[in-house]
């Protein structure tokens, strides 16, 4: 019963520090996590796993004629 209580007071701790960053931020939100939106990997043309899927297809097609077949 001890274990619980004390994981139950560590959540609410962590809980509590992360709506501390928020409410402490000019926009009162959270960093976008999406790679597209990130600085750095922009500048290092780095795509999420979707973007790099339809780049990949959209070459495979520009080689392989489809109307050809």
């Amino acid at each position: 019963m001890k274990s619980i209580l004390l994981a139950i007071v560590f959540l609410m701790v962590a809980m509590m520090l992360l709506c501390v960053g928020v409410i402490f931020r000019k926009d009162h939100t959270f960093r976008s996590q999406h790679i597209h939106q990130n600085a750095r990997l922009k500048k290092d043309k780095i795509h999420c796993a979707k973007t790099l899927d339809k780049e990949a297809e959209h070459k495979a097609a520009q080689k392989l004629n489809v109307t050809e077949l």
